[in-house]
């Protein structure tokens, strides 16, 4: 299995996107699955960011040896910003990507057939920092106005959530603006540097912003509960997705990788976070140290779905959120059957 550098991926797909928008479904020329010289079967998956623990699934199905079990050539990229990682797909360099279920109803209003397959968080595990020195000024999302917020990438799903904390808390569109600084150490220097006043990110460069005493969580939606508090419900987000058209044409293909990651979700069930950790790669957690990466998992291993179903509620949740800020969303009708299916999930052994 090869792990593929992300840019020469990211600038190709930026390049075949506007080609790839005007397929009718958003990849309706999807072609047969390849298989490699050992017969298995080639898969290109574009993770939005592989050592963040919101994914964290990704990697550790590599490191267990389940791709290999189900006969899958998983050549796995890295894109930091989730939304790049859809933009890849799109234009028909990867495909399938481990990112945030709310991308599928997004890209549906864009006229866009994609699909989850497997879910593997039932919340976002996301949390808004705020900058230390502005602890005392900043105390919710009304606070926003006239601030720079850092999220991965415009589009992505931290730029979502953010906009919709601020729809939800009374600010007008553009009292803020969302600044895209990526995540881990591009994000901490973001904060470092003043470039941000407050910023949505995930484990492990909340840990990291902590142990600086850079900044402080706002709204921590770690757990099924913070979730809820904040977004009014289950908010499903890490899984896997594809386009309709692979998904039609590559079942067999599809069915593996939702054996490879139910098969990953149930283990992380069975194990403890200390035992987890010890199957990551050592750079994930070198900017933290190993004791705080485990004492992250422990904070938020509930995120991690039990079974790679879709919460009954949870497709609602997404599509209330997207709804309250998103013009191409909000007014339109969006079939939610249709952006995800639990149909691999069920027949995966």
């Amino acid at each position: 299995m090869s792990l593929v550098k992300r840019s020469a991926v990211a600038v190709a797909a930026a390049t075949a996107l506007a080609l790839s928008l005007s397929a009718c479904g958003g990849g309706s020329t999807a072609k047969t699955a390849a298989k490699n010289d050992s017969g298995d079967i080639t898969v290109k998956i574009m993770v939005g960011g592989l050592n963040k623990q919101i994914y964290l699934p990704v990697m550790l199905a590599k490191g267990l040896g389940y791709f290999k079990e189900q006969g899958i050539d998983a050549q796995l990229s890295d894109e930091p910003a989730g939304v790049d990682a859809e933009t890849a797909m799109l234009a028909g360099q990867v495909d399938a990507v481990v990112g945030f279920y709310d991308h599928t109803i997004d890209l549906q209003s864009k006229g866009k057939s994609t699909e989850s397959v497997v879910q593997l968080l039932q919340a976002p595990g996301e949390v808004e920092m705020v900058r230390t020195d502005l602890a005392d000024s900043v105390k919710s999302p009304a606070d926003f106005k006239g601030r720079h917020l850092g999220v991965t990438g415009l589009g992505s799903s931290t730029n979502f959530l953010t906009q919709y904390l601020e729809e939800k808390n009374g600010l007008a569109p553009g009292a803020a603006t969302s600044i895209a600084v990526g995540a881990g150490s591009t994000f901490v220097a973001a904060m470092q540097n003043k470039q941000i006043d407050a910023g949505m990110t995930t484990e492990p460069t909340i840990s990291m912003l902590q142990q600086k005493g850079l900044a402080q969580p706002l709204i921590d939606m770690r757990t099924v509960a913070g979730a809820k508090a904040a977004l009014g419900g289950t908010y499903p987000s890490s899984c896997l997705y594809l386009t309709t058209a692979y998904a039609q044409k590559n079942p067999e293909a599809v069915q593996k990788l939702a054996n490879v990651f139910v098969k990953t979700l149930k283990w992380i069930q069975a194990h403890s976070p200390a035992e987890i950790t010890e199957q990551m790669p050592a750079d994930y957690y070198a900017g933290v140290g190993k004791d705080s990466y485990v004492k992250a998992l422990e904070n938020e291993k509930g995120m991690y779905s039990p079974d790679g179903l879709m919460p009954p509620d949870g497709p609602q949740t997404v599509l209330n959120v997207l709804s309250a800020f998103d013009p191409t969303v909000k007014g339109h009708t969006v079939d939610l059957s249709k952006t995800y299916t639990d149909e691999f999930v069920k027949k995966a052994g």
